[in-house]
């Protein structure tokens, strides 16, 4: 079908929206509550507003562009003075209902309100109504997300990614007109919530109304204290993200550089968190090949991502038991550091601080669980994400993109194998651990350590690896997020499940698309394949691919931990799991008495 945009003929298929015509063709309209991953745009915004003339019609009509389909024969406009009028009113009205303190809001500079009140020329807001947005909910319950509705524009990005990306559903609109507010579902406080902190609501959110927890000012005053040493780690997807903060290409790996940063910020110890992925793999394929080999419940599901973990406790409880104990190569970098390298070092552990570089927002919540804190003091202190250290650089005068690359200072914990680095992406870790495995259970290394069944973008891909010598078939599934993790438990639940070993990522692409990572106001996965070749880039440039030929690896057991899975290795890099389901404890009845006596 043809039409014009402009007076420029474009080509277009049924059913395709004005806006979606508008981007292919090169026509920007501005707009908020759309965005490309998210599909059937809402309208909420009435940002994206076009004049149109329909074949055969009686005169042209303005309406918004993300949720009107294209016709054959319509001629569109998107830049006239009267529609530039009325955007700007809407946007005027926006703003009269939203809270304008923007210097000290966390999106200050990075806002895609006040980018569309840029574009529409307005230069002043003749409508205040504080009375409005002062009575609305501010949230900081939970230990990695903070709601402030104050700054809501009412877009649902958050509701529709939470409900139709994730499956979680924790999210709701309650009440009406101008007292409508994007809630937690059961009006619980979000701590207290289904919410497991995945953090795809922020990546989504166009301003401040929902963001991580910001713990920058933790870590400046641990920098500034002479008494402290500092401990740094940073996540694989990390490296691979963090230089489009500074306007480098999507996935350009900044590691050197991310090392340098550090030690100008005044860190003492910088390490990888790649070698404690290392010692995962070590863990978590000693874990499984136990299981095999002694009738343990299978499948048994991997356990570095703490959304995915909370996921599992809060909707089933009845599948802890697969899940593997190992620890997260977070959590296994702190206890790591307060022993066998304050050991090696000679330092007080008691005077240590670690501090975790994340792309994740859950990672906030996991650092606080009380199973990972020993004689009162935690493994990992504070975690900032990807964002957050962006901005700390940024407050601190360091841009990225000028430093030249630096080397890890210390030689315990800094080396890693290219099979650590791919744990940033979904099918990573799974990858990761057959290479280990495969030695354990034949003595040899594999023929190919690359599984391309395990790479791609489906939300549930799968595999049989035969590892010959007169061993079975393995079957294992990778799930990234969380809707397909629920499909992965359910099957796990009703002992339907194929397969012996399954990875489960709650964020879509894994870590490397984050809470805690870059946005991207074209679309919230924008950069999924930059990053995800990068560290595929890295893996493949390591001169050791797999974990167990690690060096250092090797080292921390001869030196401290004994072997895998053994009693010192449990106590410091395995850990438990807890039922928190939440039970509805009102019955009907009583729910209509409240009612009524209200």
């Amino acid at each position: 079908m043809n039409g014009t945009i402009n007076g420029k003929p474009v080509e277009f298929s049924e059913n395709e929206t004005i806006l979606q015509v508008a981007k292919r063709n090169g026509h920007f309209i501005p707009t908020l509550c759309e965005m490309a991953d998210l599909d059937h745009a809402p309208g909420t915004c009435r940002v994206c507003l076009v004049e149109i003339q329909r074949q055969n019609g009686r005169g042209r009509q303005v309406v918004t562009s993300c949720n009107t389909p294209m016709e054959d024969g319509m001629a569109v406009l998107t830049r006239t003075p009267a529609l530039r009028e009325q955007q700007r009113l809407q946007v005027e009205l926006l703003l009269a209902d939203h809270n304008q303190d923007c210097a000290v809001c966390i999106r200050h500079g990075n806002c895609e309100l006040q980018d569309v009140a840029q574009f529409v020329g307005l230069q002043q807001s003749r409508y205040h109504y504080p009375h409005f947005y002062e009575k609305r909910t501010r949230d900081d319950s939970s230990a990695a997300i903070v709601r402030d509705m104050s700054k809501c524009i009412r877009c649902l990005r958050c509701v529709k990614v939470c409900r139709e990306i994730q499956g979680t559903d924790a999210l709701v609109i309650t009440q009406k007109g101008l007292a409508t507010e994007i809630s937690v579902r059961d009006g619980l406080p979000l701590g207290s919530s289904d919410c497991v902190a995945c953090g795809q609501c922020i990546l989504v959110c166009p301003v401040g109304a929902l963001a991580e927890r910001d713990d920058t000012e933790t870590v400046i005053d641990y920098l500034y204290d002479p008494h402290i040493i500092t401990v740094f780690q940073f996540a694989p997807a990390v490296r691979v993200a963090l230089g489009e903060a500074f306007r480098m290409p999507a996935g350009a790996n900044v590691e050197g550089q991310i090392v340098t940063a550090l030690k100008q910020l005044g860190a003492d110890v910088v390490l990888d968190t790649n070698f404690t992925a290392d010692l995962v793999i070590m863990e978590e394929g000693t874990e499984l090949l136990r299981r095999i080999e002694t009738g343990g419940r299978l499948p048994m599901f991997t356990s570095c991502c703490p959304g995915w973990v909370s996921f599992a406790e809060k909707n089933y409880p009845e599948i802890l038991p697969h899940i593997s104990t190992t620890r997260s190569p977070q959590q296994c970098f702190g206890a790591m550091a307060k022993t066998y390298l304050a050991e090696g070092m000679g330092l007080d552990c008691k005077k240590m601080r670690v501090v975790s570089i994340m792309p994740c927002t859950a990672k906030k919540e996991e650092a606080r669980r009380p199973e990972f804190v020993r004689d009162g003091i935690p493994d990992v202190d504070v975690v900032l994400t990807t964002r957050e250290f962006a901005r700390l650089l940024e407050r601190e005068g360091i841009d990225l993109a000028g430093l030249a690359p630096s080397a890890y200072d210390n030689p315990w914990m800094g080396d890693y194998s290219g099979a650590a680095a791919i744990f940033g992406t979904t099918g990573g870790v799974m990858e990761a651990a057959l290479r280990t495995v495969c030695k354990v259970l034949t003595g040899r290394e594999l023929e190919t350590v690359e599984f391309q069944p395990l790479r791609g973008r489906e939300e549930i891909r799968e595999a049989e690896v035969d590892l010959k010598n007169g061993l079975p078939v393995v079957k294992v599934a990778v799930a990234h997020s969380l809707k397909a993790a629920r499909q992965m438990a359910e099957t796990a639940r009703r002992g339907e499940s194929a397969y012996q070993f399954i990875e489960v990522m709650a964020c879509p692409g894994g870590c490397m698309g984050g809470g805690g990572q870059p946005r991207s106001k074209k679309a919230y996965q924008a950069s999924w394949r930059e990053r995800q070749n990068a560290l595929y880039a890295i893996d493949r440039q390591r001169p050791v691919r797999q974990s167990h030929n690690n060096p250092l690896i090797e080292k921390i057991y001869d030196d401290f931990l004994g072997q895998p899975n053994s009693h010192k290795a449990h106590d410091l890099l395995h850990t438990t799991y807890r039922e928190r389901k939440r039970t509805i404890k009102h019955t009907m009845k009583e729910i209509w008495q409240e009612i009524e006596a209200r």
